[in-house]
C-alpha cells in the first residue's frame, strides 16, 4: 500500500507514535557507528532522522514507494540517499548495507515475505534485518481504540488486524519463510500524551492509511457518530495512551 498523502498529514497522524518507537527499533537491530544501514519503507522520516543521528546522513540510504514521502525525506535529511522503490524490489546489489530496517512497514507490503527476502539480500551475511508492526490484531496499537469503535458503528468494517504481522509471531513466521536465521521477536511499546481528544480526533479526517481512509469515506453524520463513539472510550484529556508494537529481528 502506498500512502500518497501529504507528509504533515502522516507527522500528525502516526508521526507522534512513530518518532518515540525508531530509537527502540534501531537499538534492537544493534545499530552501530560505522555501519552503513538501509531503512525500508521511509516514509517523511521518523526512523531515518534516528538513523542519521546515530551513524552521519552518509552512511543511511532510504527508499519507500511513496513520490511525497521521498520527497519530504529527501528535504528533511541532505546528504541522505534516498530513493523510490517498494520493499520488494530494491534497486541495491547483494550485501551492500550492514543492517536493514523496517518500521511499520511490513503491514503493507504487498509481499512481506518477498520484501523480507530482499531486505536479507541486500544486507551482509550475519548482519540483521529488522522490522516492527503494531499490534493491531491483540488490541494494543494506537489505532485501537479506533476500531473497536468503527465495528460497533459497522460490525463489517475491514479493520487492520488482520494485516501481516500484527498478530503475536507472525513477524517470525514471516522471517523464517524469508530465510534469515537466529530470529528473535520481542515487542516495543510507545507512550504518547494527547493534550485534548479533538487533537487526537483530527488526524483521522486526513485520509491517512486504512484508518484515515475509513474516516475520509463516511458522511458526515457517521463520522461524527465514530467521533463520539471514540470520544466516549477515552479517558478526559489530557490521556495518555501506550500501543505496543511486535518487532523481530533476524540475520541474513
Amino acid at each position: 500500500m502506498s500512502f500518497a498523502v501529504a507528509a504533515d498529514a502522516y507527522d500528525r497522524f502516526m508521526g507522534r507514535y512513530s518518532v518515540p518507537l525508531a530509537p527502540q527499533l534501531a537499538t534492537l537491530a544493534d545499530v552501530v557507528v560505522g555501519q552503513r544501514v538501509l531503512d525500508v519503507g521511509c516514509g517523511p522520516g521518523a526512523l531515518t532522522t534516528e538513523l542519521v543521528g546515530r551513524l552521519g546522513p552518509a552512511a543511511v540510504t532510504a527508499v519507500d514507494p511513496s513520490e511525497p514521502f521521498v520527497a519530504a525525506a529527501r528535504e528533511r535529511h541532505p546528504g541522505v540517499s534516498v530513493e523510490r522503490a517498494s520493499a520488494e524490489h530494491l534497486p541495491f546489489p547483494d550485501q551492500e548495507f550492514d543492517a536493514a530496517l523496517a518500521q511499520l512497514v511490513v503491514h503493507f507490503m504487498a509481499d512481506p515475505v518477498a520484501g523480507l527476502r530482499e531486505m536479507a539480500r541486500v544486507t551482509r551475511k550475519h548482519g540483521f534485518v529488522a522490522a516492527c508492526v503494531w499490534d493491531h490484531a491483540g488490541g494494543q496499537g494506537p489505532l485501537s481504540v479506533y476500531w473497536e469503535a468503527a465495528r460497533e458503528l459497522d460490525p463489517d468494517v475491514i479493520d487492520e488486524s488482520e494485516l501481516a504481522g500484527s498478530r503475536a509471531g507472525h513477524l517470525t513466521e514471516l522471517f523464517e519463510g524469508a530465510g534469515l536465521h537466529e530470529i528473535e521477536e520481542t515487542h516495543l511499546a510507545v507512550s504518547v500524551e494527547h493534550p485534548t481528544f479533538e487533537e487526537w480526533w483530527e488526524p483521522f479526517r486526513l485520509g491517512v492509511g486504512p484508518a484515515g481512509s475509513y474516516a475520509a469515506g463516511l458522511d458526515p453524520q457517521r463520522q461524527a457518530q465514530l467521533r463520539e463513539r471514540c470520544r466516549e472510550r477515552l479517558p478526559a484529556a489530557p490521556f495518555v495512551l501506550t500501543a505496543r508494537a511486535w518487532a523481530a529481528r533476524g540475520l541474513a
